[in-house]
């Protein structure tokens, strides 16, 4: 029988824990899409988002997962038959690949391989080899490994090409500064379950003016992701959704959003950078190989080598079922080989402590000799000598 004091703690890049104001908004009774309460909190959402992407352009919402972002830049993106370049670095970046593939583009796809980065030499060296690719698809923070990717260098090398980048922040967006417009991203993706601290189940695409032509020159078959369709009901006055939307979500959105304006966009990415660089010391203090380079901006989640000579796979189990917290393990190939701690969006310092202390333990119980406290005391420090408040948002 579980037991009932055992505190729970999500500890993943996706669900990640709601404010409680996000929780008890949706215990709300149901409002009607159309009627005016809910209408001003659409066009509130819409605006606010604006302003977390750091984009004049609309962000477009959709009722999916982060996956239908994904799927929404291919459909409007992609022509049945013509080059596509996608370049990954892992899980979610080869998603890009299987999208494309799927929309009948002639997809050419380069694997930087898992937790390296996509260096902006690389992809302008793929674009050279592959001049008619006009469109490349890449991540911003690769969940599957914790590597994030320089999007303002990458974007200026596709430019310079003569080609659009889209990006995947759906684990990013929120955590780590991607300000579309000054970086030239013409298209940023994301979800609602990561560092927006929402439920699963919103999905964003926000593509700018050059990606707008592109989608409306042609191309594949779409109905429910059509861009135009979805951007001529949010330019209405007031702004409309032509299917159906989300509505108990886009409410619990609205009081997330409200959550970062008030903390502040600029504390929200100091928040993320104490808690990754807390995160790095206390594995790195632990003797524990970070996967993938260091990177002061990798603030979404960290992925750390375990052990040789323990059972690698066992280690979420028993961090979930002895201490009642949930991090993830490695994927694909990296099963049993890493585990993940994230630390995006409704998380704080003592999160972090806690977690690290769980860590510790179970490493010790599967056999790996560690001096308890080692990897929490490093956390600690960062903390402390970071002197601000380091609590997660009211």
């Amino acid at each position: 029988m579980p037991d009932p004091y055992l505190k729970q703690y999500l500890m993943t890049a996706g669900p990640t824990p709601l404010p409680p104001a996000v929780s008890q908004v949706m215990a709300e009774p149901m409002l009607y899409h159309r009627a005016p309460a809910f209408i001003d909190v659409h066009a509130r959402v819409l605006e606010s988002l604006k302003r977390v992407f750091q984009t004049s352009g609309e962000v477009l919402l959709f009722a999916a997962s982060g996956t239908g972002a994904m799927e929404s830049a291919v459909a409007n993106l992609v022509r049945p038959g013509e080059p596509v370049l996608v370049a990954s670095c892992g899980k979610f970046g080869e998603r890009w690949a299987e999208l494309c593939d799927a929309y009948g583009g002639a997809t050419v796809h380069y694997e930087a391989g898992w937790g390296n980065r996509v260096e902006p030499a690389d992809l302008d060296r793929e674009l050279t080899e592959h001049e008619t690719a006009k469109v490349v698809f890449t991540s911003f923070s690769e969940t599957s490994t914790g590597v994030v990717h320089d999007v303002k260098a990458l974007a200026e090398v596709a430019h310079r090409h003569g080609a659009l980048l889209a990006v995947d922040a759906v684990s990013g967006i929120g955590a780590v500064p991607l300000p579309q417009d000054e970086w030239g991203a013409d298209v940023v993706v994301a979800g609602s379950q990561k560092a927006l601290m929402s439920p699963p189940g919103l999905a964003f695409a926000s593509p700018n003016r050059a990606a707008l032509e592109h989608a409306g020159a042609g191309g594949g078959a779409r109905y429910y992701f059509d861009w135009r369709r979805t951007l001529d009901g949010q330019r209405k006055d007031p702004p409309d959704s032509p299917f159906t939307p989300a509505v108990g979500l886009v409410m619990a959105l609205d009081v997330a959003l409200r959550l970062i304006e008030e903390e502040g966009l600029d504390a929200v990415y100091e928040r993320h950078r104490l808690l990754g660089r807390a995160t790095r010391e206390a594995a790195k203090a632990l003797e524990l190989e970070l996967f993938g380079p260091e990177d002061e901006n990798a603030n979404v989640v960290t992925a750390i080598k375990l052990p040789e000579a323990i059972d690698g796979g066992k280690v979420p189990k028993l961090m979930r079922d002895r201490y009642g917290i949930t991090i993830a393990g490695g994927q694909g190939k990296l099963k049993g080989k890493i585990a993940r701690i994230a630390h995006c969006g409704y998380f704080g310092a003592f999160d972090i402590v806690v977690t690290i202390s769980a860590f510790e333990m179970t490493l010790r119980e599967l056999g790996h000799e560690v001096e308890l406290g080692t990897g929490v005391a490093a956390a600690q420090r960062v903390f402390l000598e970071a002197g601000v408040q380091v609590a997660s948002p009211a």
